[in-house]
């Protein structure tokens, strides 16, 4: 894969700032199966191809099955979600698409599986996600541009 820039080589202390925020997410408590569920979806909405895949992968290697991630994509309508994966997925949806309209109903909804402590980590958790999503979007030359380049 090509890099436009490498942010671990290019700007190490922010990389390392990030990864330090990221490493603080996964020691919150929150449940780590659904912290990768949560980066799934969030990297499916950015288009983020290469944390989709990352995330696929951390979550089949922390035991979700084949069906769930597939899934994700299509969580509401899918039965294959507990309630409070269900709240996260709708929380980090209105989070991540700025959907202001939706905030309170997610945020009731969250109130009713969470703890004040859980849901502040799970919207550092959105929030990071987007910018790590950012970050692999700014990194990586898209895959068909780099072969249209190459057949040119």
């Amino acid at each position: 894969m090509a890099f436009r820039l490498t942010i671990a080589n290019d700007a190490p202390a922010l990389y390392g700032a990030m990864h330090a925020v990221t490493k603080a997410i996964r020691a919150s408590g929150l449940p780590t199966g659904l912290i990768h569920l949560v980066d799934l979806r969030v990297s499916q909405i950015n288009g983020c191809s290469f944390c989709i895949d990352m995330h696929g992968k951390e979550a089949r290697h922390g035991g979700d099955s084949e069906a769930r991630i597939a899934a994700v994509a299509d969580w509401e309508r899918s039965d294959l979600f507990l309630p409070d994966e269900r709240a996260a997925f709708a929380w980090a949806e209105a989070l991540t698409r700025s959907r202001h309209d939706r905030i309170d109903a997610a945020h009731r909804e969250l109130q009713r599986h969470f703890d004040t402590a859980q849901i502040a980590a799970l919207t550092v958790a959105v929030a990071q996600i987007n910018a790590w999503n950012r970050v692999g979007i700014a990194q990586h030359l898209d895959a068909t541009a780099e072969a249209a380049g190459a057949a040119a």
